[in-house]
């Protein structure tokens, strides 16, 4: 069995923030959200990060943590670029808006034939999804469907109390498998819960609370990469012509269509852990608090890098 890798999706800008909020740092040490991910990965086992980039931010990504990580796991860089589309297809004009989530992950088809876990560039997932997730992928692989796994928070502790948030609200059967994963794009915190739009906060529907959420950290085999490579061309197809500017090819779309015909099951690890990002820069002063409280409890020492 091949050594996990871990894939980390940077390529966003953060157009909510505003710059590229991934190498913003959360410490006095200079961290980045980023380092903490991948010290947890380190100590959970993962030997390999490969990092997908705009090829434009290649250089402050590099300088902000791409050189010192490389001293201490091997880092590659793929590049997430609108032209990257299968022959026969043009960006339609005027697109700046990345591809979308399934599109990152295809990019790294050339570097990529292990089992692989995905996560976000920019949230803190906690040291225990990482033990979890390579627990998983060292432990098994495809047989007559592909396996996959997921590691699901609960709905509250995902929320930001500084805007919208995006979120896959997940359903599960009761041996803790996917059954279907439901891409909420505008998810508010409220007094009681947390409720979404899907028509400009005109009408809101209620999350139930307790509700699974995908923070975008999966558990692939290198099955997947062949999937998301046969399947965008008939996502351009249909899409570009209904929503040219804004469609988005989204990872867990994929896996639901895999769950539809019956051909991937999903294992959902349940972390109990808080998350935190920055999506808007209001949240900066959370993540910042909270990682201190969280090196204050022993959990992180106050250099993760000591040489």
């Amino acid at each position: 069995m091949k050594e996990p890798v871990l894939v980390v999706m940077a390529a966003g800008m953060g157009s909510r923030y505003g710059g590229l909020k991934q190498i913003d740092p959360i410490d006095e040490q200079g961290h980045i959200i980023m380092d903490f991910s991948i010290y947890d990965a380190v100590k959970a086992g993962f030997k390999k990060v490969v990092f997908i980039i705009k090829r434009a931010n290649e250089k402050d990504f590099r300088e902000a943590i791409g050189d010192r990580l490389s001293r201490h796991i091997q880092v590659e860089y793929v590049f997430q670029e609108l032209e990257n589309i299968p022959e026969g297809f043009s960006v339609p004009e005027g697109r700046v808006k990345p591809w979308g989530t399934g599109h990152a992950v295809l990019s790294c088809m050339d570097v990529v034939d292990a089992p692989f876990a995905v996560i976000n560039a920019d949230d803190y997932y906690g040291a225990h999804a990482f033990r979890m997730i390579y627990d998983y992928l060292t432990t098994h692989e495809d047989n007559d469907k592909y396996r996959y796994t997921m590691v699901g928070y609960v709905l509250e502790n995902t929320l930001t109390e500084n805007g919208h948030v995006a979120r896959g609200v997940c359903e599960t059967d009761e041996n803790h498998y996917l059954v279907g994963i439901h891409e909420r794009t505008h998810i508010e915190k409220r007094p009681d819960g947390a409720a979404y739009t899907e028509d400009e906060g005109r009408t809101w529907t209620e999350i139930p609370k307790g509700s699974t959420v995908s923070m975008n950290m999966w558990g692939f085999t290198a099955s997947i990469l062949k999937e998301l490579g046969d399947r965008f061309p008939l996502f351009l197809e249909k899409n570009l012509q209904s929503n040219p500017m804004k469609c988005e090819y989204f990872l867990p779309s994929v896996v639901g269509e895999l769950l539809a015909e019956d051909k991937a099951t999903v294992e959902v690890l349940k972390s109990m852990d808080k998350w935190y990002g920055v999506t808007y820069k209001e949240d900066k002063p959370v993540v910042v608090a909270a990682i201190r409280t969280l090196k204050e409890s022993g959990l992180y020492p106050e250099k993760l890098w000591e040489e």
